[in-house]
């Protein structure tokens, strides 16, 4: 499990498996955030049993999945919703990193300034400054 940290209250990850969900508990995160579709590989675990592992272990788990429809304002809701809800460290993933990183991005449109959004990404090895009309806009 390779954990990159955005900021104090998110971090993401490539797919991560059942077995990761007890380390992250004990590394101090308080909520999953599940970007990846379900079926999107066949090697990659259900979301209902990473779900099932968040609640053995005392996590919050969210599922919203960015998939071929590409990004919605629903998920961006969604996704701030799920952040807000929480008080602590919340780790998302997806198969990379990338659209977890998306969807936290254009959740803090118009809280944030577009440059540090951006730069926090890029702390974290994601380049989404692309992104910047929509970040600047407020999303």
């Amino acid at each position: 499990m390779e954990i990159k940290r955005i900021d104090e209250r998110i971090s993401v990850s490539p797919q991560i498996d059942v077995e990761d969900v007890a380390r992250l508990k004990a590394a101090g995160f308080v909520a999953i955030i599940n970007n990846r579709p379900d079926g999107e590989d066949p090697t990659q675990p259900p979301g209902a049993a990473v779900a099932n592992a968040a609640a053995a272990a005392g996590l919050r788990y969210f599922a919203i999945p960015l998939g071929r429809d590409g990004v919605r304002d629903e998920l961006i809701e969604a996704t701030r919703q799920a952040l807000d809800s929480v008080d602590g460290p919340v780790l998302a993933y997806c198969r990379s990193g990338t659209r977890s990183t998306t969807l936290w991005a254009l959740s803090r449109a118009g809280h944030d300034a577009a440059d540090d959004i951006v730069a926090k990404a890029a702390g974290a090895g994601y380049e989404i400054s692309h992104l910047r009309g929509h970040l600047n806009a407020g999303a």
